[in-house]
């Protein structure tokens, strides 16, 4: 078929596919282009340097690790361990024993040196995890994918992971 026939086609197709659907393909467009980011986990438009360093100065102010958690809003484990972390339970100590940033990694081609300078977590998978000290030294990382399979993981789980990891954060070096 040529370009011009196919042109022509398409307006006839596409009143066709919207006689089937029985609702107006134009109407559901925007209504899908426009669901709200803020539903989504990880802010890929953020200067995500910028929040690293203002989580460390907080982290520092504060007197406790900066928990950095890397993803991706296409990852669903990523989206899993999101929603875990914001259950009543989790938030709390997660608010106790860490200042917190998410760094968005995009389809591993994004923040990419944020994830090598905290021993690249990412290398076996998302969501991964580093924590940092007040003052800037790396105390944890996940190097084998420990965060990896979050969909899998109950609320619970996620409680323990980040409960023993800040408590090893703690620990005397």
């Amino acid at each position: 078929m040529t370009p011009s026939i196919a042109l022509r086609l398409l307006p006839a197709a596409l009143v066709a596919l919207t006689a089937c659907l029985g609702t107006p393909a134009i109407a559901q467009a925007p209504a899908a282009a426009s669901a709200p980011a803020a539903a989504l986990p990880y802010d890929e438009r953020a200067d995500a340097a910028a929040e690293v360093q203002r989580a460390q100065q907080a982290a520092s102010r504060a007197g406790k690790p900066m928990l950095v958690v890397f993803g991706a809003n296409w990852c669903g484990d990523c989206r899993a361990l999101d929603k875990a972390m914001h259950t009543p339970a989790n938030a709390a100590m997660l608010d106790k024993e860490f200042v917190v940033v998410k760094v968005d990694v995009g389809n591993f081609n994004r923040h990419l040196d944020i994830a090598g300078r905290y021993g690249n977590p990412i290398k076996q998978g998302i969501p991964a995890a580093a924590i940092v000290s007040p003052q800037g030294e790396l105390l944890y990382a996940t190097r084998g994918g420990e965060l990896a399979n979050a969909r899998k993981m109950s609320d619970s789980g996620v409680y323990d992971f980040f409960h023993q990891a800040a408590t090893r954060a703690r620990a005397p070096r």
